[in-house]
């Protein structure tokens, strides 16, 4: 083997700089792909993986969710590059043999759900045996030229908006990781009502991807204003992505600390602020954005929240109020 380090030494970030050599300049600097204009619009190409153990299990996860699931974070993507439907996905398969026809069947049942609700169709794929199941899913969506989200368009003084709360999926897969046994809850999170508890397990195994959040983008942009602002989604963390915002932009992401976007009814404590900035897997959109426009688009979208602005200088997210760090944490990494 040759020497060098090994991935969990290196980490995504420095990996997918490393390999994005071999790509075209900045085609790996969204949520997805772009390909040539074709008659007037852009397709937009994304491919995610689940693999058993690292994103789903048994334990918290059954058939129909993994499959719907694995549709709906591929269907995010291409919302948060400012597609409005999805198109179609390919999926390849991988699993030992002795795995159970009856699961797979149940897997794209769930996918079949979120195609027939979200937009597309199956469009084929592949399949192997393999030492534990993993789902590949390439999805594509169109957009216009014009109304592409990047995330590399926010801009100094943008308000900070989010399509929706997060921690609800994080907490879901506490709440399931507990009742398996596999998970100790804080006190806090012991105490939590009932239908805050069901509504943060069915954000975790039935994600939504806000293609309605695009929509409301759409409806909301002030008259004669230019088509321009910087979005991402949360899949790997709210933390996570102010900091590929920031990143893309060169302004670090204020967030205001009382305007934290927590679930309703949770409690304002650590874990759950944890799980906030950084739970991952709740697939909302993250966006930069005049204030002329962003305030049109909270009037405009139910559930959507200001947490902060971008700030004049580069940097990691910090508190708007003292410029101070966020707690320690970080989003989603693969190889850790």
């Amino acid at each position: 083997m040759p020497e060098g380090p090994s991935l969990a030494e290196l980490g995504e970030t420095a990996l997918l700089q490393r390999l994005a050599v071999h790509a075209p300049p900045e085609q790996w600097n969204d949520d997805a792909a772009l390909l040539p204009p074709l008659q007037g619009e852009r397709w937009v190409i994304s491919t995610d993986a689940l693999v058993e153990g690292v994103h789903f299990s048994a334990a918290t996860t059954p058939a129909w969710s993994v499959g719907w699931r694995a549709a709906a974070a591929n269907l995010s993507d291409l919302a948060a590059m400012g597609c409005q439907r999805g198109a179609g996905f390919t999926v390849a398969v991988a699993a030992p043999g002795a795995t159970p026809v009856s699961w797979l069947e149940q897997v794209y049942a769930g996918m079949g759900s979120a195609l027939a609700q979200f937009g597309g169709q199956l469009l084929g794929g592949d399949c192997s045996r393999s030492d534990q199941i993993m789902l590949s899913i390439t999805a594509i969506g169109a957009v216009n030229p014009t109304q592409l989200i990047r995330r590399d368009g926010g801009r100094c003084g943008d308000w900070l908006v989010v399509s929706g709360a997060h921690g609800l999926s994080g907490l879901g897969l506490r709440l399931l990781q507990a009742a398996a046994g596999q998970q100790e809850l804080t006190p806090e999170l012991q105490q939590l009502e009932p239908s805050l508890q069901e509504a943060a397990i069915r954000a975790h195994q039935e994600p939504q991807p806000r293609f309605d959040a695009v929509a409301a983008l759409h409806a909301s942009r002030p008259q004669g204003s230019p088509w321009r602002l910087g979005g991402t989604d949360s899949s790997d963390g709210l933390r996570r992505s102010l900091e590929l915002l920031g990143d893309a932009c060169g302004c670090r992401a204020e967030l205001d600390p009382d305007q934290l976007p927590l679930p309703a009814g949770a409690p304002r404590c650590a874990a759950m602020q944890q799980l906030c900035l950084d739970g991952g897997e709740d697939f909302e959109l993250v966006l930069a954005l005049p204030e002329p426009w962003a305030q049109a688009l909270l009037a405009e979208l139910p559930g959507a929240r200001r947490i902060g602005q971008l700030g004049a200088c580069s940097g990691p997210p910090c508190w708007a109020d003292t410029k101070n760090p966020l707690p320690g944490g970080r989003g989603f990494e693969h190889f850790s």
